[in-house]
């Protein structure tokens, strides 16, 4: 044989023997067992409700018109009759004027009491989901059993890529 023959042959006996050492095929698996992998996910919401209270409104009056209209009438008091009678009219033009100041000085302004006032009460709820994240397969290929983590159930058989390789001497 010539030398460029043998080189030729060399190289394709070269180039074919990793596809000598490993082979790939695919083949088919008995699934024996199917278990959902399920997980708790908690999505914690906010649940509001309005309710309605009485609320003490605090008394807005002042006291400044009362003090001078009681001072203004009892001057005009003071001013009418004579004698006991002159006490009299002053005593009642100081509570005349009194009611009178006090109701121009506080006119519109509430008494005070109760008023109903809106208060929105607010609590967080867990709420609970369950979550698929995949399928744990057990499947029989050629009597033994394996097990695979799956994204889908694969149903009654699993498909298989099987990788044959000649183990390495040491």
């Amino acid at each position: 044989m010539n030398l460029q023959l043998k080189l030729m042959i060399s190289a394709l006996f070269f180039g074919a023997l990793p596809l000598a050492q490993a082979v790939d095929f695919e083949d088919t698996g008995r699934v024996v067992r199917v278990t959902p992998q399920v997980e708790q996910v908690n999505h914690p919401r906010q649940e509001c409700r309005t309710e309605y209270v009485q609320v003490q409104q605090p008394q807005q009056r002042s006291a400044g018109g009362a003090i001078i209209g009681g001072i203004a009438g009892a001057l005009l008091g003071n001013q009418v009759g004579g004698g006991s009678g002159r006490a009299v009219a002053t005593a009642a033009g100081a509570i005349g004027g009194a009611l009178v100041g006090d109701r121009v000085d506080n006119n519109g302004n509430p008494v005070g009491g109760t008023q109903e006032q809106a208060v929105r009460q607010c609590r967080t709820v867990d709420h609970w989901e369950s979550r698929n994240n995949g399928y744990e397969v057990t499947y029989d290929y050629r009597g033994r059993n394996y097990t695979s983590m799956m994204a889908q159930d694969p149903g009654e058989r699993v498909r298989l890529r099987v990788s044959v390789e000649p183990l390495r001497q040491q």
